[in-house]
């Protein structure tokens, strides 16, 4: 199996014997105009590899319905390749994939149902529609007499197909509490979603603090926690679930989220919200001063989650600092994979 990525300094120091082979603070990719972010770059760059799970997953959206007519731009944003980057740790393509499903019936639903109105986005409409798809997450108890019209609903539902797919294809490697975990963070993302739909309904900006509240929710945790998955191991729920744990690694997946904004903004719609645009209106900061901010508190979060992670490091389980390691690794393959997709284009 392949090395992860070693964090820098006493994290470092404190996760030993896990084969780590380099650290990457510097901007190995493209380094920001606004300034240098505290990140790692991606460990491993497989291009042949990013290329046979988006060939996989090019397949599986055609037959579940989702872009249809969008396919070439879907392979033109690499998902399957930010799956490669972000599991340095990982070979298997067929167990990537499984990630990549998950990651990309995450992202069509947010383009269908919450932001692409060309898509069918309707923010009256975002909470009934993902109530109904949290019935496919996690299934809905229901009698014989009315679950044959909620099967009917779904199947005409690209995004359920999609959620329903991908979760059996992950289920093919994921225990069922790693499942249990999904599950959970996904209807904490469903709930961000609607909080955003009411941003949209109501015509009203969030102040900084409550698009940090909305961005903690809907953050990049989903992707991110199945590194134990699909690397072949399994951190215990008693650490999973631990306070201090799950401080850690969620400040991560904030931190990781923040890049997709940094990144993401100069290409949005003016409705959309992102965190640069939110500072801007509530700071009146000029766009290039509240990126610049953006990235600030993006390297606030990253230092904090360092500091977090060597603290539980030392009294971790094994499992539990290869985890840490892991989600090191995902946010370095992530900061990659946002700085070169075709999805998103800097001027």
């Amino acid at each position: 199996m392949a090395a992860t990525l070693a964090p820098p300094g006493d994290l470092r120091r404190l996760l030993p014997g896990l084969g780590m082979s380099a650290a990457f603070l510097g901007p190995l990719v493209k380094p920001l105009p606004e300034g240098e972010l505290f990140c790692p770059d991606a460990l491993r760059d497989d291009p042949a590899l990013g290329n046979m799970v988006d060939d996989g997953l090019i397949a599986w959206a055609g037959e579940v319905g989702i872009y249809q007519g969008r396919l070439e731009k879907l392979r033109s944003y690499g998902f399957g390749r930010y799956m490669m980057l972000a599991h340095p740790a990982v070979d298997d393509p067929d167990r990537l994939l499984a990630a990549t499903k998950c990651l990309v019936a995450e992202w069509a639903a947010d383009d269908y149902y919450v932001d692409e109105v060309e898509l069918g986005s309707d923010p009256m409409v975002v909470g009934s529609r993902l109530a109904r798809l949290m019935s496919v997450v996690d299934p809905a108890a229901m009698v014989p007499r009315y679950a044959a019209d909620m099967d009917a609903y779904h199947r005409l539902q690209p995004i359920s197909e999609a959620f329903r797919t991908a979760m059996e294809h992950l289920a093919r490697y994921a225990s069922t509490a790693q499942i249990g975990r999904f599950q959970h963070q996904m209807a904490i993302l469903f709930l961000a979603w609607c909080q955003e739909a009411d941003w949209h309904a109501n015509r009203r900006t969030p102040p900084v603090w409550e698009y940090l509240v909305q961005r903690h929710l809907n953050s990049y945790l989903p992707p991110m926690i199945l590194v134990d998955v699909l690397a072949g191991y399994e951190l215990s729920a008693h650490e999973f679930y631990h306070p201090e744990v799950r401080r850690a690694y969620t400040t991560a997946a904030n931190a990781a989220v923040l890049v997709n904004d940094i990144h993401s903004a100069p290409s949005e719609s003016d409705n959309d919200y992102n965190l640069p645009k939110v500072l801007a209106q509530a700071e009146s900061l000029t766009p290039k001063d509240a990126m610049r901010r953006t990235v600030e508190i993006h390297n606030e979060l990253m230092h904090t989650f360092v500091e977090l992670a060597a603290q539980l490091s030392v009294t971790g389980s094994p499992n539990l600092r290869r985890f840490l390691a892991d989600i090191w690794a995902w946010t370095g393959g992530s900061r990659r994979w946002h700085a070169t997709t075709g999805r998103y284009q800097r001027s």
